[in-house]
């Protein structure tokens, strides 16, 4: 369905077109300090307009529209609603007739009948993102408002982008090892910068061929929860590493995560991929991800993720006519991301809070 979590609780509503989008989240704390001005620069760092992203440009203000009092939150459910203005509900009029490969059209039409919104891909759309964003910030503060057991404040979660189209980041480091440089919080690490998203000159060069070619690229994103205590998640069904993916994999476009060492671990022999344990009974290195039996190690939460290319595309694509009954060929009209993941990168921090929150709420 629309929710997730079981004691911090998440659920989406709205279209990309429809009048408004928003988030409901049950089980925020009392007493929270929130005001619009705390989702300034998350719902930034998500905005499009930089070469590479959508050109439809919204103005993304956060209504709260219950469960905040007097600057605070009153433990009632928190509602945080977008308005949706600058639509061009025409440009997927012929997506009836002729689904977008790689899309949620013919899917959405033969699950609900045709009964669903298909303009800028409705419920399915990128767009519903920006609620997401939304719920991180309120996750993002619970963490904050909780300490670790040497009595410091919680972690935030920190995410950026380490390849583009193919193209790994240059100033990426190899090693997995716990150490203070791959701890560091840095305005390079949030991905905020004053134009908007920063690319390197090679992504740069590799978004304009694919603007040329009126095709799409794809990306990889790295996360990283620097400070957790040992102890979270559960064997098997609810394993942090389960709960992640989950919420991980319900952001439009996510096609694989990795943890730690991740599918390099398959090539390793178990003296390679075995993280020693130090004096303080956390690891050394960090081949694990964070992780052990499905329980936080006290050594960072590190994982990775592979968004596709965007699958709204000009170049002629085949697709089956059903109005002609017949194979035809279609180049998608719209305003559409050449590369979505440029705008991701807080979007998978968002759903790593909230994983996090919930964790915390649990315990």
């Amino acid at each position: 369905m629309n929710t997730f979590g079981r004691r911090f609780r998440v659920s989406l509503f709205g279209e990309s077109h429809g009048e408004l989008i928003g988030v409901v989240l049950d089980g925020v704390p009392a007493g929270l300090e929130l005001c619009q001005d705390d989702f300034t620069q998350d719902i930034r760092r998500r905005k499009s307009g930089a070469k590479g992203t959508t050109p439809r440009i919204e103005a993304d203000e956060p209504g709260i529209v219950s469960g905040l009092f007097e600057g605070h939150t009153t433990g009632a459910p928190l509602t945080v609603v977008f308005s949706n203005k600058n639509t061009h509900s025409s440009d997927y009029e012929i997506f009836a007739a002729m689904p977008r490969p790689g899309h949620a059209d013919l899917t959405a039409a033969l699950k609900w009948d045709d009964c669903q919104d298909p303009r800028g891909s409705g419920h399915f759309s990128g767009r519903l993102t920006l609620p997401i964003v939304a719920a991180g910030v309120v996750a993002k503060k619970i963490l904050a408002d909780a300490t670790l057991l040497d009595e410091t404040p919680c972690t935030q979660v920190h995410a950026r982008l380490v390849e583009l189209g193919g193209v790994p980041r240059g100033d990426l480091s190899t090693s997995l090892e716990v150490t203070e440089k791959a701890l560091e919080v840095t305005e390079e690490a949030l991905e905020v910068t004053k134009g908007g998203l920063e690319v390197t000159e090679e992504w740069q060069a590799a978004i304009d061929q694919a603007i040329r070619e009126g095709d799409s690229l794809g990306a990889v994103i790295e996360c990283t929860v620097p400070d957790i205590d040992p102890g979270y998640g559960e064997p098997f069904w609810d394993s942090v590493e389960s709960q992640v993916a989950h919420a991980v994999f319900a952001i439009p476009g996510v096609r694989g995560i990795e943890f730690g060492d991740g599918f390099q671990a398959a090539r390793m022999k178990g003296s390679e991929h075995n993280d020693p344990i130090g004096p303080d009974g956390r690891p050394l290195k960090n081949g694990a991800g964070g992780m052990n039996g499905g329980i936080t190690n006290g050594a960072p939460i590190s994982f990775r993720v592979a968004f596709k290319p965007t699958s709204s595309i000009r170049k002629a694509q085949q697709t089956f006519n059903f109005l002609t009954g017949e194979m035809d060929t279609l180049e998608v009209p719209g305003r559409h991301d050449v590369c979505f993941a440029l705008r991701a990168p807080v979007v998978v921090e968002a759903m790593t809070a909230i994983v996090l929150a919930d964790l915390i709420a649990i315990k």
